[in-house]
């Protein structure tokens, strides 16, 4: 049987325009719900969740008994949003059970930065789910932020930076080994990049994302680009701030990669970085982190909000599902 979902309110919420960002929904207290009577209650009110999705950019189901992976898969299912298959994305990640994946491995201590998801290939996720299925010992949030107030606040305060990112858009640079190395944030391999172990097929999956490949004695440098910084999203009439810039900048570092080498501007000219780490701190002033309970599950628009993730003590085992 179907439920009630109740708009609640956190104290990390933000309001823009009278909107709060994140929407957060929750059992009504009334009727104690079951997982088969949140996924009848999803299916029912899709209508209804996708306007809240689309009015504030992310929406957080919380205190509803959502327990395992395959508990997120079934919530996952009931939204009815097509997968998106992960070819082309940088973190390394395991499947765990139909369309749920791990969430980036990398290591407690580093911070993932503020990204959209997959914003350096052509093919990236509309939306994206996490859930939590333990929580963090103590930090380990994934925080989130409005990509169009990022680009507004960009551009009053930097307005001929931002004229020639949307002249040239950006170039990315990465050099991916041959296998997985989960010590890097950016230690997706070839092989599992493009889901072959043959080059010739790496080559044309990378030829449809847009992507050249350079081999190396023990991996490839894959460039992308130039592709469009900004983005004009019809659905809300306005400009985002989609691209990976701050976080390849600032965070594809690891043995094989320099991150000042990771990204330039589109015509190959470097970026400053000065502009760069006020983005950062613009990123950071603007976003919502709020910290994890286990169930929670957290839907995102991917072209409205960026994300990221603090670094934590474990444990902390967060879950994605990625859909066109």
């Amino acid at each position: 049987m179907a439920g009630t979902l109740v708009q609640t309110q956190i104290p990390q919420q933000k309001l823009y325009d009278g909107v709060q960002f994140p929407a957060v929904l929750s059992p009504s207290p009334a009727v104690p719900f079951t997982l088969s009577a949140l996924t009848q209650t999803i299916e029912a009110q899709r209508p209804y969740l996708e306007a809240q999705l689309r009015q504030s950019g992310a929406v957080l189901l919380r205190g509803f008994p959502v327990n395992s992976a395959s508990d997120f898969n079934a919530v996952v299912e009931a939204f009815g949003f097509e997968e998106l298959p992960y070819v082309g994305g940088a973190a390394p990640r395991t499947n765990v059970v139909g369309r749920v994946f791990t969430a980036n491995e990398s290591p407690p201590d580093q911070k993932i930065p503020f990204h959209h998801e997959m914003a350096q290939v052509p093919e990236f996720p509309s939306k994206l789910f996490f859930f939590c299925e333990v929580e963090p010992g103590s930090g380990g949030e994934t925080p989130i932020v409005l990509s169009h107030i990022v680009y507004e606040r960009m551009k009053d305060k930097y307005p001929e930076f931002v004229e020639k990112l949307e002249e040239h858009g950006l170039l990315y640079t990465r050099v991916l080994g041959e296998g997985d190395d989960p010590s890097s944030p950016i230690g997706r391999g070839w092989k599992s990049t493009f889901l072959t172990k043959d080059k010739n097929i790496a080559e044309q999956r990378a030829a449809k994302l847009g992507m050249k490949l350079e081999w190396l004695e023990d991996g490839v440098k894959s460039i992308m680009g130039p592709i469009p910084a900004v983005k004009y999203n019809s659905t809300r009439q306005r400009k985002i701030w989609f691209n990976s810039m701050v976080a390849a900048y600032t965070g594809w570092e690891d043995a094989r990669n320099d991150p000042v080498k990771a990204v330039t501007f589109g015509n190959g000219n470097p970026l400053p970085a000065d502009v760069i780490y006020d983005c950062l701190k613009i990123l950071e002033e603007e976003s919502v982190a709020i910290p994890w309970q286990k169930g929670d599950v957290l839907l995102l628009d991917n072209l409205a909000v960026l994300h990221s993730r603090k670094s934590f003590t474990p444990p902390r085992r967060v879950l994605a599902s990625l859909c066109k």
